[in-house]
């Protein structure tokens, strides 16, 4: 059995061309449960040239359609000595599938394995349908018109089959466990062209292991390197990393050279590549006095920069003297070699010098080389403006047109090299008048879309990662309106080595068969050398074993003795490739290189694989088993690759369980245990939509999901494909993103990440700005004319919003400098308008963009305009005369803008004269916008005339106005005024016109002033303030309302004109009637006990006559049921009523009038407060008042307030006897006003505010209150100012009663002995 195994194996190893232990081989795996990935170790893996890289960069798309994410170390090792390797985590409906980095597999293995690979894509095909028809899936895009965002497209077959081969290709590299014997293998090295710093200590790696491990030794320049004679020199402990230390002196140059690391123990020598050591060079700009360059304008000029040689070469980039960078465009650029071209020399070219920079990368400074001046010659000395923006500038300036011609490179045709690989560089520049254009184009076909982009404003053309169908012949074409020339640039490209079968460690039994292949191409064809050991392989001891066939090296029936490192070295002239691949031969029992008893969990419905890595020689055989069962696990769900790893294609929940591998060869057998979880699928089942919001709104972004509830779910948010950062404008929730005062910045692509540490789930909605636009730029003034110029602009980004209009504005620097003004308006679709110039006007424009959310900021100036002047095409408008006094008139108009001036010193000519008199005009010459006539006579018409006048000529003629001069105060009064008494708050007036001489000018209004003289109620103080009502026009009646009721009214009439009032008329008296009394005042229900009610009021506030009584009515009501209502009508002089309740439940609704022989007036309603039943919220509260109510504690406190209650009631009752006395010290820190109640001691009376009796006013003996002295007036009715009427007459607005007891709240006790009197007396 163990016989066939191993002829077995050897065959394989001869049909794979000695690689057959990838399969079985694994190297050591350091699982990392994370979403990036997973941590492999490999042991003694070279990992040279593209290998893995290139073939995960092969893959576009994992086979879930999602994209591979890659973290290289780019032949580089980890500090720790592992590579950080990427894995297609495919979030295939879920599932986590880590497959391992691949290395670039054979030709010979892609064929063996395509069979494979064609079955599983079948299979996944088949399980992407399923998965579409169960559960659709949505990723968001931004791009219009896109599928379904949960539709997923499967990947096609060829997708599978690649990932398939770098599946089944991991480890290439073969390990060999760390504790067995093995020959040294290089881990670490420097590059092969070294470059460093001279101010730093030289450092040149070299790592690499083995058992034994490693010594080292090194050669420079091809002899050997002996480091203990140079005291610089050490050797890092453990390693072959050499340190050369300057800090005690030394010259870097001294070590310059080329070394190479050689690593050896017993079972062979490992070599690192030729290492080229270089320092680090920036020298010095050598010194030169650069003269002055003359050019003429128009013509090509090359400034060249020649930097010294550094190491690396300097970047090169051209400033100003001043430290301003160059501006660079078609015209004026830098070419690849650091030189400046000029197309055309203008002569705003010389406003700067012009010196060339070069900065060094490793020393990081930056040299300055003297600068250039350029001295122009020109045929138009000035740099006009309007010159610069002629749209035939050249030919406006006096410059030839010409042809274009080459300046770099010269001639009509080239040639270029280019490695394999690297990028290609093409470049052409052209002089010419105008500047002309390139265009690139290839002989034969396209120029390759997604490697080429040009640069340099179109003069450069570079193709990126060159390859041999990239050769052939390029052309650029320059081309203006003279003419076009076409360049033709030859292309070959060359190769250093590259492999394409690298040479891999090779683990063998005793006995068995297996080969080293080392396969590599370029141009031209490379060479092959085998060394061993460090030597030639021709000067090696024979070995009958071992057999060299060109690039193949094939061992038979290998011994022990048959160990050693072989060395595969490919080189041409454009370089070399080096490779080590040890021989081992072991006899090893299978043994196990994973952790014991692995937990893994996978996602429902989703193929995964478990790995079983192991090691043993000869090769083992791998088995499965699940849950302890005797057959074999493979065929249906299960497929187990040669490697050993078990694929399970479509993960169901009977799918979980443990699962054993056992590896057994003709020495022994290792087993190891895999327990396998089954999770449901993270899902978002509610995903965020495409919105579109404007500026400063809010926006909520949903994401719902559903997860397995063992694992913990982490819901994070990426904007643009980075991790967004939540600030204080956002607020991040488990199911949602909102967005406060939505930013122009917050535009863009919002992606939801569900995550667990198995799985994640993505939806992706975009969210669209409506924001103001961008302010236009590169105003351009062209088509300049005397009256008009065209006006273009640059449209600046709408920001998602198209733009509906421009607003063209322009700012003159004569009149209103600084000031900007609405010039014109334009659609939103032009970018140019011929604008409408006035002349002699120093005009400046700029451009306002306005979508439907805003307006734009508006652009920068345009350059300036001046048109030439011209007579005045108008006059000033608004013009006026009227008079200020009764012998003047004032002509006063507006005076004309920048935009109408037309020309220098402004001025007006002012003409006059009486109307219909013909006399001759009066005329003066104003600079300002007013004059003043003089001595005219009251109120006469006149002819006015303002012409306007400049340097350049008069304006047209004006047209006359009409003014007046000077109005006087009227001479008549209103006659035959009438007076009709129309109800008791309202008169209706009548009167005759007086003549139209006597008013004296403009007739404005007939205005009444009227008085209260006196109340009907005996004793009753009023106000005699005057009151007025106008009457606008030329009317002949009138209505005056808002009146006293039961009142004496006296009343004047006036004719009132612009000046003022006329004389009065005779006064006319009469008497209002009465009327009906307003509300009573301070209306109380209170409720003592559950069966009475008792009332309160105040008598009203104006009687408005003699009261006669008070109607009560009142009903009883309990929700919506109402009982019937009741009547009671008292006397004038009762104040209060008591109403026994019949129904202890129901409440009361009671309405109060107070009546005179007039009639009832206003009424005032309340209602009785709640019964207690309805104040009482719930039962528990009341309980819990009970309880609280036997408790002592509360009724001790009780106790206590209620005699804190009757001590302040006696100290109130002994002041209040006492006649309220206080210094007036002790109750104000400010001094009394004039209207403080003062006595002689310095004390007031403080009593009661119902009782308080009106300041200067003396109570009678029946209770009425006597006027002493007053100035009130009826504006203390209302708010203090004088009342307003309508055109007839009528009071505007409402008065109230002043609270200031200054009328009727003198008495209400018991001192009123006659009631009536009393409450007449609070009117």
């Amino acid at each position: 059995m163990g016989v066939t195994r191993s002829r077995e194996a050897r065959n394989y190893f001869d049909s794979t061309q000695g690689r057959a232990a990838v399969f079985s081989l694994r190297p050591t795996f350091r699982e990392k449960k994370d979403l990036a990935g997973i941590l492999l170790r490999p042991k003694s893996a070279s990992w040279d040239g593209l290998g893995p890289k290139k073939c995960l960069a092969s893959l576009p798309t994992c086979p879930h359609g999602g994209r591979l994410r890659r973290r290289w170390m780019n032949q580089t090792m980890a500090p720790s000595g592992e590579r950080l390797i990427d894995l297609c985590a495919i979030w295939d409906a879920g599932v986590y599938l880590p497959s391992a980095a691949c290395n670039r597999a054979s030709s010979g293995v892609a064929r063996k394995r395509l069979n494979e690979a064609e079955k599983l894509s079948s299979v996944r095909e088949a399980q992407l349908k399923q998965l579409e028809v169960t559960r659709p899936r949505v990723l968001g895009s931004r791009e219009r018109g896109q599928v379904p965002r949960m539709a997923r497209q499967p990947p096609p077959p060829w997708v599978h089959a690649a990932f398939l081969l770098c599946l089944l290709s991991l480890g290439g590299a073969i390990e060999i466990p760390m504790d067995l014997t093995q020959p040294p293998t290089i881990t670490k090295q420097s590059v092969k062209d070294h470059i460093v710093d001279p101010r730093d200590n030289i450092l040149i790696e070299c790592e690499a292991k083995g058992n034994p491990a490693p010594s080292f030794h090194w050669t420079r320049n091809s002899r050997f390197f002996n480091i203990a004679k140079d005291p610089r020199v050490s050797m890092r402990r453990r390693s072959g990393t050499l340190v050369i230390d300057f800090r005690s002196g030394g010259r870097p140059e001294e070590y310059e050279g080329e070394y190479q690391c050689f690593a050896r123990n017993k079972f062979g020598t490992a070599l690192s590549n030729r290492i080229r050591l270089q320092v680090s060079k920036s020298p010095l700009w050598p010194k030169e006095n650069l003269d002055p360059v003359v050019v003429q304008e128009g013509a090509p000029l090359t400034l060249q920069c020649n930097p010294p040689p550094g190491l690396p070469s300097p970047v090169i980039f051209w400033m100003s003297s001043s430290m301003e960078p160059i501006t660079q465009d078609k015209r004026v650029s830098q070419g690849h070699n650091g030189d400046l071209y000029f197309s055309n020399v203008m002569l705003q070219d010389m406003q700067t010098d012009y010196s060339c920079n070069a900065r060094f990368h490793f020393t990081h400074t930056i040299q300055q080389k003297n600068p250039f001046t350029l001295k122009v010659l020109t045929n138009h000395p000035y740099n006009d403006s309007s010159l610069r923006n002629h749209p035939d500038m050249y030919s406006a300036r006096g410059v030839a047109e010409r042809t274009p011609s080459f300046m770099y490179p010269q001639g009509t045709t080239s040639s270029q090299m280019v490695l394999r690989g690297m990028d290609l560089l093409l470049e052409c520049i052209a002089s010419g008048v105008p500047t002309p254009d390139i265009a690139w184009y290839k002989k034969g076909g396209d120029l390759p879309s997604d490697k080429a982009k040009f640069e340099n404003f179109n003069k450069a053309l570079r193709i990126t990662n060159v390859s041999e169908e990239d050769s052939g012949e390029y052309f650029c074409l320059a081309s203006n309106k003279m003419g076009s020339i076409r360049h033709t640039i030859s292309v070959r490209v060359k190769a250093a080595p590259y492999w394409l079968d690298e040479p891999k460690n090779l683990i063998l039994a005793p006995g068995e068969d297996g080969r080293l292949v080392c396969r590599a191409n370029g141009n031209p064809k490379p060479t092959v050398q085998w060394m061993v050991n460090g030597e030639p392989l021709q000067s090696a001891p024979p070995n009958p074993n071992r057999e060299v066939a060109g690039d193949t090296i094939i061992f038979r029936d290998t011994q022990i003795s048959s160990r050693a490192v072989y060395q595969c070295n490919t080189s041409n002239e454009h370089g070399y490739l080096l490779a080590n691949a040890f021989v081992s031969v072991l006899d090893v029992p299978p043994r196990m290189l994973s952790p014991r008893n692995q937990l893994i969990r996978v996602i429902l419905y989703n193929r995964t694989r478990l790995d079983c890595p192991f090691f043993g020689s000869p090769i083992p055989t791998l088995r499965w088993f699940k849950n302890g069962q005797g057959s074999n696990l493979d065929g249906g769900n299960y497929h187990v690759y040669e490697n050993g790893s078990l694929e399970i294609k479509m993960i169901r929940k009977e799918d979980q369980g443990i699962y054993t591998c056992v590896a057994t060869n003709i020495l022994g057998k290792a087993e190891n245990q895999v327990r396998l979880e089954v999770k449901d699928p993270t899902r978002i089942y509610r995903m965020p939509e495409d919105q579109v919001a404007k500026r400063g709104t809010t926006v909520q972004l949903e994401c719902r999901v559903k997860h397995d509830p063992s694992l913990k779910l982490t819901v994070s948010w990426l904007k643009d494909d980075e991790p967004l950062y939540i600030g204080n404008r956002m607020k991040k929730e488990d199911d949602s993103l909102t967005i406060f005062g939505v930013a122009e910045r917050d535009q863009g692509s919002y992606t939801c990440v569900a995550s667990t540490e198995l799985d994640q789930d993505l939806a992706k909605a975009y969210l669209t700005v409506l924001g103001r636009p961008d302010r236009p730029r590169d105003l351009e003034l062209t088509d300049l004319a005397e009256r008009s110029v065209r006006l273009t602009w640059i449209p600046g980004d709408a920001n998602n919003s198209p733009i509906t209009d421009y607003v063209v504005q322009f700012e003159e620097d004569q009149f209103q400098p600084g000031v900007w003004h609405d010039h014109s308006k334009y659609p939103g679709s032009v970018n140019s308008a011929v604008l409408r110039l006035s002349p002699y006007v120093n005009y400046q424009f700029r451009v306002i963009a306005i979508n439907e959310v805003g307006s734009s900021h508006p652009s920068l100036p345009s350059e300036r305009y001046r048109t030439s002047g011209a007579p005045p095409e108008s006059n000033p408008g608004d013009v006026k005369g009227e008079g200020t006094r009764k012998n003047n008139m004032e002509i006063t108009w507006t005076p004309m803008n920048a935009t109408s001036a037309f020309g220098p010193n402004l001025r007006y000519i002012v003409k006059w004269r009486r109307r219909e008199t013909r006399e001759a005009w009066n005329n003066v010459t104003v600079w300002g916008s007013r004059y003043v006539v003089g001595q005219t006579p009251v109120y006469v018409p006149y002819e006015i005339r303002v012409q306007a006048e400049n340097d350049f000529g008069k304006g047209p003629e004006p047209e006359s106005v009409i003014g007046y001069s000077g109005e006087d105060y009227p001479r008549a009064a209103p006659t035959e005024v009438k007076v009709r008494v129309m109800n008791s708050t309202a008169i209706s007036l009548q009167w005759n016109r007086v003549y139209s001489d006597t008013v004296q000018g403009q007739l404005r209004e007939y205005r009444a002033y009227y008085w209260r003289e006196s109340s009907l109620l005996k004793n009753l103080w009023v106000s005699q303030k005057r009151q007025q009502a106008s009457f606008p026009g030329d009317r002949l009646r009138g209505v005056v309302s808002r009146l006293f009721p039961y009142s004496n009214y006296k009343l004047e009439m006036v004719v009132v004109n612009g000046r003022g009032d006329g004389p009065r008329s005779e006064t006319k008296e009469f008497t209002t009637p009465e009327g009906v009394p307003s509300a009573p005042r301070r209306f109380r229900v209170r409720q003592p006990n559950l069966e009475t009610i008792n009332l309160e009021w105040d008598h009203p506030e104006h009687p408005n006559g003699i009261m006669i009584g008070y109607t009560l009515k009142y009903v009883a009501f309990n929700g919506t049921k109402v009982g019937k209502q009741i009547v009671e009508n008292f006397s004038p002089n009762q104040t209060k009523f008591t109403v026994q309740r019949t129904d202890p439940v129901s409440r009361y609704r009671f309405t109060l009038s107070a009546r005179t022989q007039v009639g009832s007036g206003e009424a005032v309603t309340e209602e009785s407060p709640a019964p207690p039943n309805e104040a009482t919220p719930t039962a528990a509260y009341t309980n819990n008042q009970a309880d609280i109510a036997t408790q002592g504690w509360f009724i001790g406190l009780m106790c206590a307030i209620a005699l804190l209650v009757l001590i302040l009631l006696i100290v109130c009752f002994i002041k209040r006897s006492r006649g309220g006395k206080y210094p007036v010290r002790e109750k104000k820190d400010v001094p009394l006003g004039p209207e403080d109640p003062k006595e002689e001691d310095g004390s007031f009376d403080y009593s009661d505010e119902d009782n308080k009796p009106l300041q200067g006013s003396q109570t009678s003996l029946d209770g009425t209150i006597k006027q002493q002295e007053s100035d009130d007036s009826l504006v203390d009715y209302g708010e203090g100012g004088e009342g307003q009427f309508n055109e007839d007459g009528s009071f505007i607005g409402q008065y109230t009663v002043k609270k200031d007891k200054e009328e009727t709240e003198g008495n209400e006790s018991s001192e009123a002995t006659s009631p009536v009197n009393a409450i007449y007396s609070l009117a």
